[in-house]
């Protein structure tokens, strides 16, 4: 993949996938599977506390509150019925035990507006590998909470909760694990809070929406680990449709204080024309890609977050099989502040995190032949949020301002500043292959009509275009690439003319002194 990956389609198919079983949340902050403690993220000013909540989440009502319909899980298909018989506002209590829909695949529960669904201590909604999905439909504002939900089996890119992608969702002390496709699907004003997204074939939750629709999106106090349990990747090569969670066109989106750790492939992946991310106090650890991708986006600010031994299976797979293109813990990818697109800060601001022996460090990318109406965009039909009209990223006109900058997305106004960065090869088991910052492009070729060729887009993402890094802690082996992939440079190199990045930074060379 090298130098010319990460593109991605629209993530839309409907291949359906058997659930494969993984170590779920039991995974600790050191050892997968071994521990029961309340992971704790130190070393320094990103050090802060993340809920553990896959293991124990707290217990529902264990009486139904005043006025709620009761649902008996000896009765099949008592909870759609019930759902479907009561008017709007109404409050379910779901009793203990195993609940079942009926079981053609295409049985669900159809929420009417303001509808709440509480589960009892050991509530479950179970599809059984039979239903496709637990709830759909396009009501607003339904809250389910204390419940798990498990064992359903959506397509592939489709949801299992919140199917429809409706608006003001909130899901809240719930289990949703062990399902095919995503456990959820995402609409405007969703909140998702002190959950547990686990062992999910595809996503923990997909953030899209038909029509590119959701704003204020808030995930905070969650456990997401173990997710892809399906491999996407290696099933359908290059499909970018794997991760923790997957965001995509979302306008607005606060994510705080999760626990994403373990997952099969990113962590946490904006891919596509996000904006106003604020992705603070999260503890990101053991996600066999890279913690956080930032791709094709705008504006958002990264602090305060602890990124512990990610990329380790996909740095060494591909450092294997000689790709020495710089697999990062942050991943930011043809993105960048914008101060024409409306959103609480005009670049992204990545500060005061904590990288602990992780594969690489924070790599800043662009793709020279991924602009508007280029077939290497493989987002097929999207432009940048500058342009609404992908037909006038063309000759003539591309050729000149305005569009010759506004038909791609540039990796730019990128500030990475007070982070402190380690690494110990001892630990990692790696040699020259890792402890790498980058900021490059690749060599511009594509198509023959593009305004991009040659050199250009490596000059201007690397001097030109607001890419700074100062003011941070290296302890560690820690090596820079500027440019391209073969201009690899030391903390000198580095700090020097031409660059002159890091000013400001403190370089250890062992990461225990």
């Amino acid at each position: 993949m090298g130098i010319n990956r990460r593109h991605w389609a629209l993530p839309v198919a409907p291949v359906a996938l058997a659930l494969l079983v993984v170590t779920g949340c039991d995974s600790s902050s050191s050892t997968p599977g071994t521990s029961d403690a309340r992971p704790k993220a130190t070393g320094g000013p990103a050090a802060t506390s993340v809920a553990r909540v896959c293991a124990k989440p707290p217990a529902g009502p264990e009486k139904a509150p005043a006025g709620a319909v009761k649902v008996d899980a000896s009765v099949i298909g008592d909870l759609a019925a019930k759902t479907k018989s009561s008017p709007p506002n109404t409050t379910f209590w779901l009793g203990p035990g195993k609940h079942r829909l009926e079981s053609d695949r295409y049985a669900q529960v159809m929420p009417k507006k303001g509808d709440r669904y509480l589960g009892a201590p050991g509530a479950v909604l179970d599809g059984r590998k039979k239903n496709q999905y637990a709830f759909s439909g396009t009501a607003r504002d339904v809250t389910i909470s204390h419940l798990t939900v498990q064992n359903f089996v959506a397509p592939h890119n489709e949801g299992v909760v919140n199917h429809d992608m409706a608006d003001g969702w909130v899901i809240e002390h719930a289990k949703i694990q062990k399902n095919d496709g995503a456990g959820l699907m995402a609409g405007a004003r969703q909140q998702v809070r002190d959950s547990c997204l686990r062992s999910n074939g595809q996503y923990g939750m997909n953030a899209y929406k038909t029509g590119d629709s959701i704003k204020d999106l808030v995930v905070e106090g969650n456990e997401i680990v173990g997710n892809n349990t399906g491999d996407w990747e290696r099933r359908r090569r290059g499909c970018g449709c794997t991760g923790g969670i997957k965001f995509w066109a979302v306008n607005g989106a606060d994510i705080r204080g999760n626990w994403v750790h373990d997952n099969r492939g990113a962590g946490l992946w904006a891919d596509n024309n996000n904006n106003d991310f604020r992705i603070e106090g999260n503890l990101l650890e053991a996600n066999d890609g890279a913690a956080l991708m930032y791709e094709t986006s705008y504006n958002a600010v990264i602090r305060n977050n602890t990124f512990r031994r990610n990329n380790w299976v996909e740095g060494r797979k591909n450092a294997d099989r000689g790709d020495d293109f710089p697999y990062a813990t942050i991943y930011v990818s043809e993105s960048g502040g914008e101060p024409r697109v409306r959103a609480r800060t005009d670049k992204i601001e990545i500060y005061r995190n904590v990288l602990d022996d992780n594969w690489n460090g924070i790599t800043l990318w662009e793709n020279a032949d991924r602009f508007c109406n280029s077939p290497a965009n493989t987002s097929t039909g999207y432009c940048t949020l500058l342009v609404k009209d992908i037909d006038r990223c063309k000759r003539p006109a591309i050729t000149k301002a305005p569009l010759y900058a506004d038909c791609r997305w540039k990796t730019q106004r990128v500030d990475i500043h007070d982070n402190r960065f380690v690494l110990d090869p001892s630990v990692v088991k790696c040699g020259d292959d890792c402890s790498r910052m980058a900021v490059l492009a690749n060599y511009g070729t594509y198509p023959k009509w593009s305004p991009y060729k040659g050199k250009s887009v490596a000059e201007a993402i690397t001097d030109k275009q607001g890419n700074r890094w100062r003011d941070n802690d290296y302890r560690g082996p820690w090596n820079f690439v500027a440019g391209d992939q073969t201009r690899k440079l030391d903390s000198g190199q580095w700090q020097d003319t031409p660059h002159r990045q890091d000013e400001g930074s403190t370089f250890v060379r062992k990461a225990g002194d």
